[in-house]
């Protein structure tokens, strides 16, 4: 059954027009990389500060944010509390270190402190985890995105990528970020939009909706002592802390930890404060985005809610799909609210705020990829002088590149189911390494590249050993953690072991035979892009 009328379909039409062309007449004359993946630095804070935001929220976020307040609670929101705290110390704390001189990656930083071995191993550890988990986030996306356009899956993925690359291909991060600001209105009108459409539903409104949800315990927030803390021991306590349900301590030291490294160490959220004219206004961006971020999930997570209480109501007009490795059968509930319950014209409004979701995240993707694969490991480590025409020429052929992997990846999703899960625990697995690389990098002056290194691929070989998906995979006979170890917790886990790692090796390890070895490798001349 077609659930989309021509007036939804004219509505998606002029929304994916409006955003290529935004993009277009946002991104033009882009003369060399420093307009192409910085901006020129004339963008606002304000600008950014919403695209930091957007570039965070994939459609999977807009989906799947609400099913899990459909299926539980709204106890999701104390990890967001981490995600405020991680903005606001990275704004005080790191910004000086990103806009003192022009930069182009925090891997940069990496370079300028150990050497290009340390600043080659923390961007290929970005290159391949943002690879895999943006060609899933974009497989993923479409799932319900097909359902709701009723395409098939592929067709969906190619469509999304191409899509995508067309603007960013053209206007470099100056439209990306453009777009994603107006990306991140369309999908924050969405959820409020659901907010206050579900109530008239009732004959009591918001009142009856909020009393019916409370009363079935959907509004709990809060969990901060195990159940059985009396009596339990000092062991009970930690693996309750370590495990699901979402508490507050997994929320803001977790959280905090594991934001700092996607917002400080990750090239998908710096690049934009790179493009900051000043310390002011990339502190200015990222308290923005603290100060955004916590409303937009509580409104998805209400909106979760209330869906939960409305299909309490109303039979569900669509049978949910068969759950599929990486998308749960609740993650179908809100693409069925919208294709059923919805008036026409809003119907394609609040498929829309999906498709400037997903959008937004790969054209966020190819940008980092680009500059990343561009500048750190072409004109970074490069013995010939090139021109600048060379260079904006060849960043332009890096994000077609990209965009053609993250289709690979996206199909090869779809046929191997091993390739999903792993790419979904990649990112956990390598942000510790990265956060605790940069510490080292910003704080750390005596450390040379060697036992960094070492560090990082140590964090790594740890992390996946302890990820839930090899422990599952070990044969019996092989030792087990007796602690299932939720994912707010890898990028500290991570991050201590580079840090412990890094320290040890420091001390055994010999230096570089040639005393300028160091600082020839690391050479600002070489490696810092002005």
């Amino acid at each position: 059954m077609n659930y989309l009328s021509i007036a939804d379909w004219v509505v998606i039409t002029i929304y994916l027009l409006g955003i290529i062309g935004l993009g277009v007449w946002f991104g033009k004359d882009q003369k060399n990389t420093r307009d192409y993946f910085l901006g020129s630095k004339n963008i606002p804070w304000w600008g950014i500060g919403l695209s930091i935001v957007a570039a965070e929220t994939s459609a999977l976020t807009i989906i799947g944010v609400p099913a899990i307040a459909y299926g539980s609670n709204i106890a999701f929101i104390q990890l967001i509390i981490g995600y405020v705290i991680a903005r606001l110390v990275l704004a005080v704390v790191m910004v000086p270190h990103y806009l003192k001189g022009e930069i182009y990656s925090p891997y940069q930083l990496f370079a300028n402190a150990f050497g290009t071995s340390a600043s080659r191993t923390a961007g290929g550890f970005f290159l391949l985890s943002e690879t895999l988990a943006a060609g899933v986030r974009v497989y993923v996306a479409c799932i319900p995105i097909q359902l709701m356009l009723g395409i098939q899956v592929l067709p969906a993925i190619v469509m999304f990528v191409l899509l995508s690359l067309l603007y960013t291909y053209i206007g470099g991060v100056k439209a990306v970020i453009w777009t994603d600001a107006v990306q991140f209105g369309l999908f924050l009108a969405g959820g409020i939009f659901t907010l206050f459409f579900i109530p008239h539903f009732f004959t009591g409104g918001f009142t009856e909706v909020f009393q019916i949800a409370a009363q079935a315990g959907k509004l709990h927030w809060l969990n901060t002592a195990p159940p059985a803390l009396q009596g339990g021991t000092f062991w009970q306590v930690v693996k309750w802390v370590l495990e699901e349900p979402m508490n507050i301590w997994m929320g803001i030291i977790g959280g905090t930890v594991m934001v700092m490294s996607s917002h400080g160490a990750e090239q998908l959220i710096v690049q934009r404060v790179l493009a900051c004219k000043n310390v002011r206004d990339g502190r200015k961006a990222l308290c923005l985005s603290a100060v955004v971020v916590f409303p937009l999930f509580f409104i998805f997570l209400l909106a979760g809610v209330m869906l939960w209480v409305y299909f309490q109501k109303f039979p569900m007009l669509i049978p949910i799909p068969e759950p599929r490795p990486g998308i749960k059968a609740n993650d179908f509930i809100y693409p069925i609210f919208m294709l059923t319950a919805v008036p026409h014209y809003l119907k394609g409004f609040l498929i829309v705020a999906i498709l400037s979701a997903a959008m937004s995240s790969v054209s966020s993707a190819l940008t980092s990829l680009a500059s990343v694969s561009t500048m750190d490991f072409v004109k970074g480590f490069s013995t010939k002088t090139r021109s600048e025409a060379f260079y904006l020429s060849f960043s332009k052929r890096s994000t077609v590149f990209w965009a053609a992997i993250l289709i690979g990846v996206a199909y090869l999703t779809r046929e191997v189911t091993f390739v999903l899960d792993a790419a979904f625990k990649l990112r956990g697995l390598t942000s510790g390494a990265l956060l605790g690389g940069l510490f080292l990098a910003v704080f750390w002056k005596k450390g040379h590249a060697r036992p960094l290194v070492l560090g990082m691929v140590c964090s790594l070989v740890v992390m996946i050993t302890i990820s839930p998906m090899v422990q599952a995979a070990l044969p019996k006979g092989w030792p087990h953690l007796s602690v299932s170890v939720a994912f707010p917790w890898y990028t500290l886990i991570g991050s201590v072991v580079t840090l412990s790692v890094t320290w040890l090796a420091n001390l055994v390890m010999p230096r570089p035979q040639n005393p300028h070895l160091r600082e020839s490798e690391a050479s600002p001349d070489k490696l810092r892009v002005h």
